[in-house]
């Protein structure tokens, strides 16, 4: 079974850098007067979804040998009022853009990273629902 090992370093305050097992680093922080220089470790999470799915629809639509010139992806996720540690919903929109994009194409794009291949998705459903949506720009 495979094993992932990333490290977080207290710098100062509430500031941290997180380092990944290839050596590249990001600065996290909290989003008050004692940190905000770096991601909150919640938007972390959505960063997180929101590229591992982008990762898994450029891949997919390259070997369907669509032409991709734009993806977006934009994440959101609601919190519960009396916990708001805690993920209820998330909404993940791609926004594409390319030579031809086949809307077919696109959709089985998305369902296979929802359901087969990201595996941040997998996780997160055991707990919240993910909703999907896309639109292809001309």
């Amino acid at each position: 079974m495979p094993v992932k090992e990333v490290t977080v370093k207290w710098l100062e305050s509430q500031r941290y850098v997180g380092v990944d097992g290839t050596g590249h680093g990001i600065v996290i922080s909290s989003s008050g007067s004692d940190g905000g220089i770096g991601v909150r470790p919640t938007d972390l999470l959505l960063l997180s979804l929101g590229s591992c799915t982008a990762y898994d629809i450029v891949n997919i639509l390259s070997k369907k040998r669509q032409k991709l010139t734009s993806l977006e992806v934009r994440v959101t996720g609601k919190q519960r009022e009396e916990m708001p540690w805690d993920f209820v919903e998330f909404h993940v929109r791609y926004t594409l853009q390319g030579e031809n994009l086949s809307e077919k194409a696109v959709r089985e794009a998305v369902e296979l990273s929802a359901q087969k291949y990201c595996s941040i998705s997998a996780t997160l459903k055991c707990n919240a629902e993910i909703k999907y949506e896309y639109e292809i720009k001309e």
